[in-house]
């Protein structure tokens, strides 16, 4: 799984953020590694050099395999609250996004197979 951070200017933290970061989403979202092929974070201040309420946002892009991209959003006073709240709340789209291809039973559903024309065999 790749993880590539995104920050913008108003952002403290340089290179000690982001490997923080990148520590802490492959630590977190390891039991999808074998779905995931990569993560992108955007890290951002929404008011710049002025401070606010929630003014600091996190959003995540799950690259999955075979599957749509997965995007949320956390908004939080802090960045690191921010980033941990759209990791747990990525975890828990994951689970539905993921779960959808599997059937009460474990097994694979029709949505996983390749669409092919019968004639083709």
């Amino acid at each position: 799984m790749q993880v590539q951070v995104n920050t913008d200017d108003h952002i403290q933290g340089g290179e000690s953020l982001a490997k923080w970061v990148n520590e802490e989403t492959v630590s977190r979202l390891s039991r999808f590694r074998d779905h995931i092929t990569r993560v992108e974070v955007f890290l951002t201040d929404l008011d710049g050099s002025k401070s606010g309420v929630k003014d600091k946002r996190c959003r995540l892009e799950a690259r999955v395999a075979s599957r749509q991209p997965v995007n949320v959003t956390a908004d939080a006073d802090k960045m690191a609250v921010a980033f941990i709240d759209a990791v747990e709340k990525l975890t828990r789209a994951l689970d539905t996004d993921l779960g959808r291809v599997k059937d009460r039973h474990g097994r694979d559903t029709i949505r996983t197979t390749t669409d092919q024309d019968p004639g083709d065999e």
